[in-house]
């Protein structure tokens, strides 16, 4: 069986926070404590553990692949809750989209500075 992800944590300063910001963009239900965890349960079968760090918290990259009709849901509540976002990961274009391989993608900074990604299409590497 080829290997899976079947977890990862993702340090926060406030577990449950951090967790129900991702959790109320994409749509998903409350996240579920799961021992020292703010558990996110996503398709795939991969869970985004929350654990809260009280040290320095070094961002991470986090990309999802949504359909359109997600994106344009995703899209709605950044808009509403006047979010910053960009359409590169080094913040040059505010304000933007991107149209990368015929998809549509955004990426927007969770509340510890992790950077979320949304995309349509996946990238294509050659």
């Amino acid at each position: 069986m080829p290997a899976r992800l079947d977890h990862t944590i993702v340090h926060s300063r406030d577990r449950f926070a951090g967790a129900r910001f991702l959790a109320e963009l994409i749509g998903e239900p409350e996240p579920k404590p799961f021992g020292p965890f703010a558990s996110l349960p996503l398709a795939g079968g991969v869970t985004l553990d929350y654990l809260d760090e009280r040290d320095t918290i070094v961002p991470q990259h986090l990309a999802f692949l949504v359909s359109e009709v997600e994106f344009d849901e995703i899209f709605a509540r950044i808009t509403e809750r006047e979010l910053p976002y960009w359409a590169d990961p080094m913040h040059a274009r505010p304000q933007r989209i991107n149209h990368n391989f015929g998809g549509r993608g955004v990426y927007i900074d969770d509340p510890d500075g992790h950077s979320l990604e949304f995309i349509t299409h996946t990238y294509v590497i050659d």
